[in-house]
């Protein structure tokens, strides 16, 4: 099958299983993608046939190079985003990484319904919603039911694993293998439940466990202290905090009782009001595990916040907002609401109508003994996609997966000791139910291992495994992974009288922190703000960054071009700057690989950064 695609021949023979014939798909070279074949499966809308329709699943497969192995599914995350366009197969790094990955595998990926090309969901006010309350949250997820109608019952999980098994049946494939990231290890594992026989291998990168979402989040909750504090063990938030984890709760729960407001400069130079509540602040450090920009400026920022300087903390949850305005072909909210509120293990029952659902959440929590969210306060539970799916349309929630049982097949899991919404407990607790189950855990690698990790420990311990030579225990792990960004020590504030040593030391944290701010931004954003002024703009070839009046502190400014050197970690620039301003001694600055030196006042200076 792998060589007949490779010659990039039209399929349009009909190809069949043992027992049950299967109409196959026709697959043609996707336009803009070399040596990808492209094609659609239309799937029923309604499988038992009581709502007519049917859906076009987008499809792309890339032959397998070298000794055909089987063919692998590429299921990507969210839920919301689309595996073809996540996974990208045409040539580049990530086609080189899934090949290296998967020797030997045809690897497809296909949109879910409801996202990229498989008629996308799309909900305009929900997709472009920025800093919504709890409240707001959930009459958007309303809005956005109505939007799709009645066949909104039909975007639960096990309409996707039923759709997986479509496309495996039109390719004609008997056994596939599945590689799950975030929701999409939840997906693969559905499928395994549903069609056990048809599963060849699995593997989970960030494991979801497959009854989630969990409604109050109790489970991200309860890790999230210890997972901050693994996070800064050996010295890696020196000069930050001594514990990031108790500031984080303790600043949490502080917010939740009394929100902060302030501005902070947008990426257009006006000033931006903000509040931010302790949900607020729990999303956003969650979402360090996913920017290592964030990473690197929040333990700082959460210090600082502590001490009533709050302006670092609220420009790091505006950054982090933008972040997350996703164009719906990337990643569509609707789709998002559709699976979860159809998934989600809700103390209601799903023909509970909406009116009857806000007693219950409030009782439930009520109930909850002292401590079931950690250390934060019952609160907490609010951050859980119960009140999202509060006004959602009866039926919601409690959709049932496949029977199982799971089948006895290779299976291993990845795990980032960093990741804060897929805890390695999640993984844990998913590995243990496969008798071949193994997992690696990847220490100080955020959500997305695969993706994440630049120490590339994980990636070559998976390919050894595919390969059949993996030397390794059932439960182990890759050395400690620095981080990409280094960590910010401090939002420091410049001195009445300088000198070219406090010139020097200001110059760098700036340089520093502009470094995490680069990359914390996220396509077609190319412009951010400093704290106190100035802007950053990513080159056009996206490997470094320019630097205007850029200002970490009020009185020293930073102007100059930093190139992208290497990955590391930690990673490492090049570039020239000067400094200036009414707190600093004026001169020129050159980045070398750990260090920044030049010039100031004349007097030539070294230090590193």
């Amino acid at each position: 099958m792998g060589r007949r695609l490779l010659l990039g021949l039209v399929l349009a023979v009909a190809l069949f299983l043992p027992g049950k014939a299967h109409a196959a798909i026709t697959l043609t070279p996707c336009p803009d993608k070399s040596g990808v074949q492209c094609g659609t499966v239309d799937v029923p809308v309604d499988r038992s046939g009581a709502v007519p329709g049917t859906i076009g699943l987008h499809v792309e497969v890339l032959p397998a190079s070298g000794v055909p192995r089987g063919t692998m599914f590429l299921i990507a995350g969210g839920p919301g985003q689309g595996s073809a366009g996540s996974f990208n197969l045409a040539p580049g790094y990530g086609r080189d990484l899934m090949r290296f990955l998967f020797p030997g595998y045809t690897l497809v990926a296909f949109d879910n319904r409801g996202t990229g090309q498989s008629s996308v969901i799309r909900c305009p006010a929900l997709q472009s919603a920025v800093n919504p309350s709890v409240e707001q949250d959930a009459a958007l997820a309303r809005d956005c039911a109505a939007i799709i109608g009645p066949q909104r019952v039909f975007y639960a999980t096990r309409d996707h694993a039923e759709d997986v098994d479509a496309v495996r049946a039109a390719l004609g494939v008997a056994k596939i293998g599945l590689y799950g990231v975030s929701y999409g290890t939840k997906l693969a594992v559905a499928y395994a439940l549903a069609h056990p026989a048809n599963v060849e291998r699995i593997i989970l990168d960030s494991v979801v466990v497959p009854t989630y979402p969990a409604p109050f989040a109790r489970n991200v909750l309860t890790q999230l202290p210890s997972t901050l504090r693994r996070c800064c063990s050996g010295g890696f938030c020196r000069g930050a905090t001594s514990d990031f984890g108790g500031e984080v709760v303790k600043l949490a729960n502080r917010l939740e009782a009394r929100p902060i407001r302030g501005k902070v400069i947008a990426p257009s130079g006006r000033l931006r009001s903000l509040k931010m509540n302790g949900e607020d602040m729990i999303e956003l450090i969650i979402d360090a595990d996913l920017s290592v920009g964030l990473a690197a400026e929040a333990p700082a920022a959460v210090h600082a916040a502590l001490a009533g300087n709050t302006r670092p903390l609220l420009r790091l949850r505006d950054i982090d907002l933008r972040s997350n305005e996703l164009k719906v072909e990337d990643l569509s909210f609707g789709l998002y609401a559709a699976t979860n509120c159809a998934d989600g293990q809700f103390p209601w029952t799903p023909d509970t109508p909406p009116s009857a659902r806000a007693s219950i959440l409030e009782s439930t929590l009520l109930g909850l003994p002292s401590g079931s969210f950690g250390p934060f306060g019952n609160w907490a539970g609010r951050t859980g996609n119960a009140f999202f799916c509060e006004q959602w349309p009866s039926p919601a929630g409690n959709t049932p997966l496949g029977p199982g049982p799971l089948p006895n097949v290779p299976m291993i899991a990845l795990n980032g000791g960093f990741d804060l919404r897929t805890p390695t407990t999640n993984a844990l607790a998913v590995v243990s139910q496969f008798p071949q189950g193994r997992l690696i855990e990847v220490p100080g690698v955020g959500h997305s291992v695969t993706g994440q990790d630049a120490s590339f420990c994980s990636q070559r311990a998976l390919r050894e495994w595919i390969l059949g030579t993996l030397n390794a225990p059932k439960l182990a792990s890759c050395p400690r992974v620095a981080p990409v960004a280094k960590v910010l020590r401090a939002f420091p504030q410049a001195p009445k009288s300088p000198s070219p040593a406090s010139t020097l030391a200001l110059a760098g944290k700036t340089l520093r922190e502009a470094e995490a701010s680069w990359w914390q931004l996220n396509p077609p954003a190319t412009t951010l703000r400093g704290l106190y002024g100035g802007k950053l703009v990513q080159l056009k070839k996206g490997d470094g960054f320019t630097l205007t009046r850029y200002a970490l502190t009020p009185g020293v400014f930073v102007t100059g071009k930093v190139s992208f050197g290497d990955i590391g970690p930690p990673a490492t620039y090049k570039g020239t700057v000067k400094v200036f301003g009414p707190r600093a001694i004026a001169g020129t600055l050159r980045l070398g690989k750990n260090s920044v030196s030049g010039k100031l006042g004349g007097r030539s200076v070294k230090a590193s950064y």
